[in-house]
């Protein structure tokens, strides 16, 4: 996992205090330097085990054990530590445009080989669009194509975009691995909006910046999707290479 190595490695954690750490059903907020968010992502047998496991006391820990937990092996835990990382950059909005994921993909991928790991609402617009279009996704809906292909799909696509989640189930790697002469793309609210992802082959990113923390915070609470979060106070911002 060098990426996340990385990642880790640039932040400097000492000078910023811990805030809150929330777990919605959906979304996960951390507030550090900023209020970072990252998919809230569970394990498939609660039962078995705790998902966080000193769950009531986060807020008691340090910034850097908080992070760190975006290794762990439990998703729900890897979703605080990435929450924790997105909270922590200081996003360079020089580099960045408002420019939606969709309006990128679509001006790369027409007429091309496309592939897109995560079902996102765009789907069905960018299959009008590319000439062939490959959804994967380790829960598939109606038309995608298992997880376990994607090293039979990805080599072919000219244009590649991948979930912000593959840091959070440790795929990321492994995916751009497969991606060999495309265009790729990181898209959504967990996708960290740093350039250093630009030395792993990455060509544009597409994340989130919150800019209303107590309406943010609100919704994360209330269950609400990413769609309802978004217009309550989060700005998607696209940087590229």
């Amino acid at each position: 996992m060098k990426i996340l190595e990385d990642l880790l490695e640039h932040l400097t954690p000492s000078e910023v205090s811990l805030q809150d750490v929330i777990v919605g059903a959906h979304w996960t907020a951390v507030m550090t330097l900023r209020c970072g968010l990252a998919s809230t992502m569970g394990d498939s047998h609660p039962h078995k085990g705790p998902s966080v496991r000193d769950a009531g006391n986060l807020t008691e820990k340090g910034i850097t054990e908080l992070m760190q937990l975006v290794r762990s092996e439990s998703l729900m835990e890897a979703s605080i530590g990435m929450a924790t990382i997105n909270s922590l950059i200081e996003i360079d909005e020089n580099r960045c445009s408002e420019v939606n994921a969709f309006d990128l993909l679509a001006e790369q991928g027409a007429g091309k080989e496309v592939a897109v790991v995560g079902h996102f609402p765009f789907v069905p617009k960018l299959k009008e669009i590319a000439q062939n279009l490959w959804v994967i996704e380790q829960r598939p809906y109606p038309g995608d194509i298992e997880a376990d292909r994607a090293a039979e799909i990805l080599p072919r696509c000219q244009v590649v975009g991948i979930t912000g989640t593959a840091f959070i189930n440790h795929t990321l790697e492994s995916l751009l691995a497969l991606c060999r002469d495309a265009f790729v793309m990181l898209i959504g609210p967990t996708t960290p909006l740093t350039p250093l992802l630009f030395d792993y082959g990455v060509d544009a990113i597409s994340g989130s910046q919150v800019v209303d923390e107590a309406q943010v915070v609100r919704y994360v609470t209330q269950g609400a999707t990413f769609q309802q979060i978004h217009h309550a106070g989060v700005r998607l911002l696209t940087m590229t290479k």
